[in-house]
């Protein structure tokens, strides 16, 4: 044959006496071909350089089958929350014979929307997103719905459009959290959270709240602040620790925003937990490199990737109807670890 650069699947099945359809099959490690022949066909497309071109491939059958590459948005990769959920999204992906076109945001609406249309432009079989922190407009999603690209959503939701979504027990998860800080003692728990325009926001605050009245404790507004880095709680944490009565808690809506409370209060000289407990809620791999270890709220990122990936997959092979709106939850758990009594 030459050049076996240029080697398509048409060659390999002619010259192992096999049809095409077999071939594709074998690639794709289908259970259809049996394990010797797929081992066979596999050898020989290695040893003849041969690379199947999913994009050409799919464009090639685009009137019959739509292209296999999911656009993924990811707010910011530096989170581990977010790599994890882009690791479950890839492992259930390849699984299925997909690849993924994956785009940060950097938590700006204005590169959302340029995202929205490369992908669209690039004839995407669908879009799994979590909206950046400022979005408050949604056109470049319904525009997307219109064009009928099937979206998913993930941990932060677009509550002006009406998509499929997975999500975990945010409520669920805070409340149970502060319950804790309660029942070991805490009264006086001050809440770091994100803006309540934001869905998850919205639904920590509420599970802190009601933990707190369901307990007798009522919410002091002076412990309750906006923020969710470790920079930012670096800086006003010593201004909530040095009011007439500080907290004797802390619940952070995400584990390096607590980290930055517990840097800070020990740099004060308070003694965590015995003065001052820490609960974050995320379970990254920080969580266990500070000292003490974070006391937080597993999120899952692993499962919520792959439940988010599965119904995109099942809305383009017409498993679910693309009409029908998916509304999943992920349980969290409580990991208590050294920085509650």
């Amino acid at each position: 044959m030459g050049d076996t650069t240029n080697i398509t699947m048409k060659d390999i099945a002619q010259n192992l006496g096999v049809s095409v359809a077999t071939v594709s099959r074998a690639l794709k490690d289908s259970p259809r071909i049996s394990v010797e022949k797929r081992e066979e066909i596999k050898k020989y497309a290695r040893e003849h350089n041969f690379f199947p071109n999913m994009i050409a491939e799919s464009l090639r059958k685009s009137k019959v089958q739509p292209i296999k590459i999911i656009g993924v948005i990811i707010p910011q990769l530096t989170h581990f929350y977010f790599s994890s959920i882009l690791s479950g999204i890839e492992e259930e992906a390849t699984a299925r014979g997909y690849k993924l076109m994956v785009a940060q945001s950097r938590e700006m609406y204005e590169n959302e929307v340029k995202i929205c249309r490369a992908f669209s432009e690039s004839k995407v079989c669908g879009i799994i997103v979590s909206q950046a922190k400022n979005t408050a407009k949604y056109n470049h999603f319904q525009k997307l719905i219109e064009q009928g690209v099937p979206l998913v959503f993930y941990d932060r939701i677009c509550t002006g459009v009406d998509a499929s979504r997975v999500v975990v027990d945010d409520y669920m998860g805070a409340y149970s959290a502060v319950t804790h800080l309660i029942d070991t003692g805490c009264r006086r728990i001050a809440y770091y959270g994100t803006s309540l325009t934001m869905e998850i926001g919205k639904n920590r605050y509420n599970g802190y709240r009601d933990a707190l009245l369901k307990h007798g404790l009522l919410p002091d507004e002076r412990l309750i602040r906006t923020c969710d880095n470790r920079a930012d709680a670096e800086a006003i944490t010593p201004d909530v620790m040095s009011l007439p009565e500080p907290p004797d808690a802390f619940f952070a809506v995400n584990d390096d925003t607590a980290i930055g409370i517990l840097y800070s209060c020990k740099r004060m000289g308070y003694a965590v937990p015995e003065e001052v407990s820490i609960c974050g809620f995320t379970n990254g791999e920080r969580a266990i490199a500070c000292d003490p270890m974070l006391t937080t709220v597993e999120q899952r990122g692993n499962q919520v990737g792959e439940e988010a990936a599965n119904i995109l997959i099942d809305k383009v092979e017409g498993v679910i109807p693309r009409s029908s709106i998916e509304k999943r939850v992920v349980r969290t758990r409580l990991i208590i670890r050294g920085t509650t009594r």
